[in-house]
């Protein structure tokens, strides 16, 4: 086998020539993750995007991470809607009805329906009206916003109108939640224990299946143009409208209104759901869409107010980029915030150019309306809900027990399973856990060399561009490196742990550098040099929405394994990349695992058969249950090498047996319940 005395001035040689490592003072002088933590009213910037095929990757990575954020990755069955259409009531050039079906089995979506009358059976435009948070829903009926208003005038100028109350208001909401009681606080109820984190169920995933089976109930009508669909709506019922054209490519047109902002991404949890913004902004979800017809109206008394200058010029780049800048039109009026009927004229008029095709749709104001009494539109006015709707803790019991089953289906028991396992599980493990293969975007600063016994020690920090992160890294290599594997090994504490206390390589390390291999040791987010106690007051995992636009502590901490896996794959050129980590760094390691050719986790006797653990500061990521926790992910670097130890008695497995068995790889998985010593590891890694 060959040897290279030098290997780590070839690998200084490499970073100080490769074109694809940024210059060093690029990095910061500090790590800037654990800093300010950002929420709701950071504001934001529209990234720089070049070309049409880089928006169109960026899209499909923001639809993917939306879906994952709310839950419905991959997308629920489709189960009967048993719609039920009633109580019709006509008026001069509409109808009303009452509606409700369900979205899920046991949960039941009301609204009431509106049609047009004497313009023949259509097919017409079908539009969704999500309500927002107007004290009374859909009843809503005031100078500053009017729900009725809209769907009366919509149906008066030939659209069939849907309006469908969020979780909580009116008649949607759960048997055994207090009928008298406020809805915004009813609203606010659903899901708030933090073990539904863990399975990605929110309040906010919930109402966006429940418009997404808004959109199946209006194909499903009589009269209703599939190749027409809009839908509208104002403040929280304007983050569902640009949610669902996100995530969903049936509205031909949609109009949010008051919402878009760079300033304010939404207050309620309907509307922040875990891992939603860590790295996307309400402007860019908005653009997803794109080249679709969107009207943006804004409000000068709201955080709206800089749509002419900040939000719509950035929306409007993409549609320019993509050759439709005639199909995306923003609007300022001068009043707080509202869907009032000036900015209800706007809409008419763009739908009235873009769903009826009229040459002159400025024509179209609003006429004359009369609302129907609340209790003439409520679905169930006693508030009895059908004998088969869920009380909430078994119809979030029975969302985890549809993920476990669709788990189950998407289990690997052949290598045509296995693919299909992967190609549904990679994009859930990357955006569940937040993950970005650097590509590109690596920075790497070479410090200071030296000698250490018959070790060379090479001092280095990396991270990547626009991320403020920057690892503290060391290199060491034996005096005669057998150029075979490179081992990234991870600690709990950091590089430091590696070492003696004269800088020595120990333990592990030493165990390995003695086999002929050289290692990365590196300060993995708040450890080591890293660690900073002032950080932990900021970062309140369960507190304000944090998770919709911070990493967690083990966010980051894999992410560092995947960053410096990459930096070793990148600048040693040949080598396997094994990646090896002890105590909670074994699991950090697990969950990194598709960066690696190789790993080796402590799995630290972890107690997987319930979910207290996975509740702990260190261990905590939105998700991560749904896409199968620690297993799920090693799964995906099926067949390469992987060995489990100290796994303890609890600690589940079986997803990884069958992973392997599928793949035909079943003597490159190894799991050991005790813990394995130093000279095992070293002789495992060698191999």
């Amino acid at each position: 086998m060959n040897s290279n005395p030098f290997p780590l001035l070839a690998l200084l040689a490499l970073i100080s020539t490769s074109p694809r490592v940024f210059p060093a003072q690029t990095l910061p002088a500090s790590d800037q993750r654990a800093g300010a933590v950002k929420d709701l009213n950071t504001p934001r910037t529209f990234p720089k995007i070049e070309s049409r095929t880089e928006w169109q990757a960026r899209a499909k990575e923001i639809r993917e991470n939306t879906l994952v954020s709310c839950g419905l990755w991959p997308l629920p069955e489709r189960t009967p809607l048993d719609a039920h259409v009633f109580g019709k009531v006509e008026r001069d050039g509409y109808s009303v009805e009452k509606v409700y079906f369900q979205t899920y089995p046991g949960f039941y979506l009301a609204g009431n329906l509106y049609r047009p009358l004497d313009k023949g059976n259509g097919p017409f435009p079908a539009i969704l009206n999500p309500h927002g948070h107007w004290a009374n829903g859909r009843m809503a009926d005031t100078d500053e916003g009017s729900i009725a208003a809209r769907c009366i005038n919509f149906a008066k100028q030939g659209m069939i109108a849907f309006s469908y109350d969020m979780v909580g208001y009116n008649d949607t909401g759960f048997p055994d939640w207090p009928p008298g009681e406020e809805f915004y606080k009813r609203h606010r109820r659903f899901a708030t224990n933090e073990v539904n984190l863990l399975w990605n169920i929110s309040l906010m995933g919930l109402q966006t299946w429940n418009s997404i089976r808004a959109l199946d109930f209006l194909e499903s009508l009589a009269g209703a143009d599939k190749s027409r669909l809009a839908c509208t709506g104002a403040s929280g019922g304007g983050t569902q409208t640009f949610i669902l054209g996100a995530v969903d490519d049936r509205p031909a047109a949609q109009a949010p209104i008051v919402m878009v902002s760079h300033s304010m991404q939404g207050g309620c949890s309907c509307e922040n759901a875990p891992g939603l913004r860590v790295d996307y902004s309400n402007m860019e979800i908005a653009a997803v869409p794109a080249p679709r017809p969107q009207i943006l109206v804004a409000a000068t008394g709201d955080w709206t107010k800089m749509t002419l200058t900040v939000e719509g010029p950035a929306v409007g780049g993409i549609y320019t980029l993509l050759n439709a800048a005639d199909r995306l039109r923003y609007v300022r009026f001068d009043f707080n915030h509202n869907y009032n009927q000036t900015s209800r004229e706007a809409v008419y008029e763009w739908f009235g150019k873009w769903l009826l095709k009229l040459r002159d749709a400025s024509s179209l104001k609003e006429a004359a309306y009369t609302k129907e009494p609340d209790a003439e539109l409520r679905v169930w006015p006693d508030a009895k809900l059908p004998a088969g709707a869920l009380p909430e803790k078994e119809f979030i019991h029975s969302l985890i027990q549809r993920d476990r089953a669709q788990l189950d289906a998407l289990r690997p028991r052949d290598r045509e399973s296995l693919d299909r396992f992967k190609k549904v599980m990679e994009p859930a493990w990357r955006h569940t856990l937040q993950i970005h293969f650097p590509e590109g975007n690596l920075l790497v600063e070479a410090g200071e060399v030296s000698k250490v016994g018959n070790y060379t020690v090479s001092h280095l920090a990396i991270g990547r561009a626009g991320k403020g992160d920057r690892l503290p890294v060391l290199m060491i290599s034996p005096k005669r490196d057998v150029l075979r594997n490179l081992v990234v090994l991870a600690h709990p504490d950091g590089k430091s742990a590696w070492l003696d206390q004269g800088g020595a390589p120990a333990g592990l390390a030493k165990k390995i550098l003695d086999r002929g291999s050289s290692v990365v040791l590196f300060d993995a987010f708040r450890t080591g040099r890293l660690a900073s106690g002032d950080a932990a007051a900021g970062r309140k995992r369960f507190d304000l929405f944090f998770t919709a636009y911070n990493r967690t502590d083990l966010q980051e901490r894999v992410q560092d394994c995947v960053t410096v896996c990459a930096f070793a794959q990148r600048h040693t050129k040949g080598r396997r990349i094994a990646l090896c980590g002890t105590g909670r760094a074994g699991l950090w390691a697990l969950l990194a695992a598709p960066a690696a050719d190789v790993v080796a986790a402590d799995c630290d006797s972890l107690d997987l058969s319930g979910d207290e653990a996975l509740l702990n500061d260190d261990l905590f990521a939105p998700g991560l249950r749904k896409m199968g926790a620690f297993a799920g992910a090693a799964a995906l670097a099926t067949p390469h090498p992987l060995l489990l130890h100290n796994t303890g008695r609890n600690f589940a497995t079986g997803l990884l047996r069958d992973a392997y068995a599928a793949g035909r790889a079943e003597k490159m998985f190894r799991e050991e319940q005790r813990q394995l010593s130093d000279d095992k590891l070293a002789e495992w890694l060698a191999k």
